[in-house]
């Protein structure tokens, strides 16, 4: 569907005025041959704390960043293997997002999760009550699955699924899914005659949108059917969700309508 010039403006009125925004970010979107992104992906969230926005990342990569340091070429399939480039990566991918907000002077805190914390009350509570304080202290809390405990049953899929979650968790007005694709077409993008949708409207029907399968590649598991998953969540809970690329982040925070959007229920 594309998108009217009313609803373009209604829109950036949305980007303007969100106070607190969760965006997620990918694996493959910030390790390998886009490891060079994450400096202009912090630099864009830096331009949003810097005004003044509340921003919560959540962050795929450790298992990517770590496996490396295991003499490991792939991503690994084992489970134990998985958690131990976990482990490893974790604080790397830690010491590298502080590393680059350091320029910002701005602090970051890491927060891991499991679907189970987010299913138990008490869980859900605590981590709640730490990310507000983080929050009213300034401070970016920085979210990713606690790989080193999670079980092959219970993976959120690529932190898309935790992204819609922690939103609805915050109460944030804004859900930012990046991907190394500009957006969600009609088919996958490579194939000829696939079309950008600019809007999903609250409710639209995707039959006939060919999402194809989650992914799982060298670092990273996903997919256009994870990230429009997540969107619905969001979306069902009144939090307006962007699908953009990575690299587009900067014209998001500019206040440019681009990516996919999909519209949220009206709750009031």
């Amino acid at each position: 569907m594309t998108m009217s010039e009313t609803l373009r403006e209604t829109l950036r009125e949305t980007l303007g005025t969100a106070k607190r925004i969760v965006v997620k970010v990918g694996s493959s979107s910030i390790s390998g041959q886009r490891e060079h992104q994450i400096t202009g992906l912090v630099d864009a969230l830096g331009a949003w704390r810097a005004g003044g926005r509340e921003v919560v990342v959540v962050s795929s990569g450790a298992i990517a960043i770590g496996a490396p340091f295991l003499q490991l070429s792939d991503r690994p399939q084992d489970l134990a293997t998985q958690q131990a480039a976990a482990a490893v990566g974790q604080a790397l991918l830690m010491a590298r997002y502080q590393g680059l907000f350091e320029k910002y002077s701005m602090i970051t805190g890491q927060v891991l999760l499991t679907v189970g914390d987010m299913e138990n009350d008490t869980h859900r509570t605590n981590a709640l009550r730490t990310m507000e304080r983080l929050l009213g202290l300034g401070i970016i809390p920085i979210v990713n699955e606690n790989d080193t405990v999670a079980t092959q049953e219970i993976r959120f899929g690529d932190n898309d699924r935790l992204a819609a979650m922690v939103a609805e968790l915050v109460q944030a007005d804004l859900l930012v899914l990046l991907s190394d694709v500009d957006g969600l077409y009609t088919k996958p993008p490579s194939e000829p005659g696939a079309t950008k949708i600019d809007v999903v409207p609250f409710g639209m029907d995707l039959e006939g949108i060919e999402l194809g399968a989650a992914l799982v590649n060298s670092v990273g598991t996903g997919g256009a059917v994870t990230k429009v998953s997540a969107a619905k969540m969001a979306t069902s809970v009144g939090i307006p969700t962007v699908l953009a690329a990575t690299e587009s982040l900067a014209r998001v925070v500019a206040g440019e309508v681009t990516g996919t959007w999909f519209q949220a229920a009206d709750l009031h």
